[in-house]
């Protein structure tokens, strides 16, 4: 009889529990409902800067190669080295790797925990007695689960997964960064090799000027100040030499550092600046950059991490229902262990009451978090069009400012090469001399320089338009591959 009450128990308990459960899983479904943050944000028409109107028949979008546009095999190469050996685009991959299992943890709650155990002991009396009570072995499986009623744990893996994505445009970004950096410090080692060249060319000049004027001086053609004032000339275009080495070697350095490698590791190749194509103004329509730029696309993966958590915020508020079971196997022998299994069926109740305001301040929190990565998403996308903008409005400056400094460089050189014929005939002062050879140093040095910023605007704009980049089919966001090491 009392066997037959404690197993009637037993069953009702275990009905009562399994009834508790039950009724937890049909009300799970009244998760919350939390609207997102809004993303609308004003999109201009056209682009307003630049001389080119963008047609939509005409649009091509961006090469993800965009680089190879310049014609140069050593830029490809640095560019390449770039991806390859650059410790950022390195410390970018790790990251999404965090950001994945990061992602695995959050989502652990959604499924039941099972533990296992199991303990062996011997107890007997000490003293060379022969009374032992003998061995007893044990093993046990228990199960916990967590009700997610409000949703608060499939929050928290919503908002894990978002900032995986956001870990993974961050990647793309940074690779485009360290793409784009590399060519524009190639661009500026090439464009201050060049600029060695026209120094050594400017103290050659001055250096024959000089050699005519010592020559007139002797010949009591020209005074002491004339040679004095060449001289000084000369002496400043050795220094000009020594300054223009020094930013080569300096831009050389820089580069290696870029690219992951010490001075002198890797061999940095660069031809003359009008040896490389200036590529032609490509632009997108402003409606399309929003899904070009991975900077706008992890934002707006942030953004949606944020509604996540506050409705896990939320959800830490209210109550919650954990469900637990377990299974325990004991006896002396090892084949006597699962002969009387016991098993255990528990649900419990957890409600917060008090915790000093803790938990409506990380509401609180979420909320002012989620108002500021708002911003921080429509600030990514203004600065989105501002850098289009800026690099279309540089273009079509340099490429006017190119057109009339090429009319400058030609008059330069005419009058250099008057200058010296009718100084040597003595039609002219030594000062109209000197002036000619300012005036034609600095044009040649301005040529260098434009061309340097007409072909550096360019790198911008393939940048502002996001180089080519397209977000990943859905499914094949994050790569589970590792990145190649770097070569010993």
């Amino acid at each position: 009889m009392r066997r037959q009450l404690i197993s009637f128990i037993t069953r009702r308990t275990t009905a009562q529990c399994l009834s508790l459960a039950c009724a937890a899983l049909l009300v799970s479904g009244c998760a919350l409902h939390e609207p997102s943050a809004p993303r609308d944000v004003a999109t201009p028409a056209v682009w307003r800067s630049g001389a080119t109107s963008v047609v939509p028949s005409q649009v091509a979008p961006v090469d993800q190669t965009w680089w190879h546009a310049f014609g140069s095999e050593s830029l490809d190469q640095v560019v390449a080295l770039a991806e390859r050996d650059s410790f950022d685009v390195a410390a970018a991959y790790a990251r999404v790797r965090q950001a994945q299992a990061l992602a695995r943890i959050a989502g652990a709650p959604l499924v039941p925990a099972l533990d296992g155990s199991g303990s062996a002991s011997r107890q007997g009396r000490m003293g060379g007695q022969a009374d032992v009570s003998g061995n007893t072995l044990a093993l046990g499986l228990t199960a916990t689960y967590e009700l997610d009623f409000w949703g608060a744990n499939r929050a928290a893996r919503d908002s894990a997964l978002a900032q995986m994505r956001a870990s993974a445009f961050d990647r793309d970004t940074v690779r485009l960064t360290v793409t784009a950096g590399a060519a524009n410090v190639w661009l500026s080692l090439a464009a201050a090799r060049e600029r060695v060249s026209i120094a050594i060319q400017q103290r050659d000049i001055a250096a024959q000027v000089l050699r005519l004027i010592r020559s007139q001086t002797q010949a009591g053609q020209a005074t002491s100040l004339d040679l004095a004032q060449q001289e000084g000339l000369y002496e400043a275009q050795l220094r000009n030499v020594a300054a223009r080495n020094q930013d080569a070697t300096d831009s050389e350095n820089a580069l290696a550092v870029l690219i992951g490698h010490h001075l002198g590791d890797v061999a940095l190749n660069t031809p003359m600046l009008d040896t490389l194509t200036a590529p032609p103004t490509v632009a997108s329509l402003p409606r399309d950059l929003i899904a070009r730029r991975p900077d706008i696309a992890r934002a707006e993966a942030l953004l949606a991490a944020s509604d996540a958590d506050v409705l896990e915020a939320r959800g830490r508020m209210l109550p919650s229902v954990s469900l637990m079971g377990g299974i325990g196997f004991s006896g002396g022998r090892l084949n006597t262990v699962l002969e009387n299994p016991v098993y255990s069926v528990a649900a419990a109740l957890s409600a917060p009451i008090f915790h000093g305001g803790a938990l409506a301040g990380a509401r609180d929190l979420r909320v002012a978090q989620r108002e500021a990565l708002l911003a921080d998403y429509r600030r990514t996308i203004v600065a989105a069009f501002g850098d289009v903008e800026a690099s279309l409005n540089a273009i079509d400056g340099i490429d006017r400012q190119q057109a009339a400094q090429q009319r400058e460089l030609s008059q330069a050189r005419t009058a250099f090469t008057l200058a010296q014929s009718r100084y040597r005939a003595g039609a002219d002062t030594m000062l109209t001399l000197l002036d000619t050879q300012r005036t034609l140093f600095a044009s040649l040095d301005l040529q260098v320089q434009l061309r340097l910023a007409r072909l550096q605007a360019s790198v911008a704009l393939y940048k502002a338009l996001g180089g080519g980049w397209q977000p990943p089919p859905a499914g094949e966001l994050v790569s589970s591959s590792a990145r190649q090491t770097r070569p010993s």
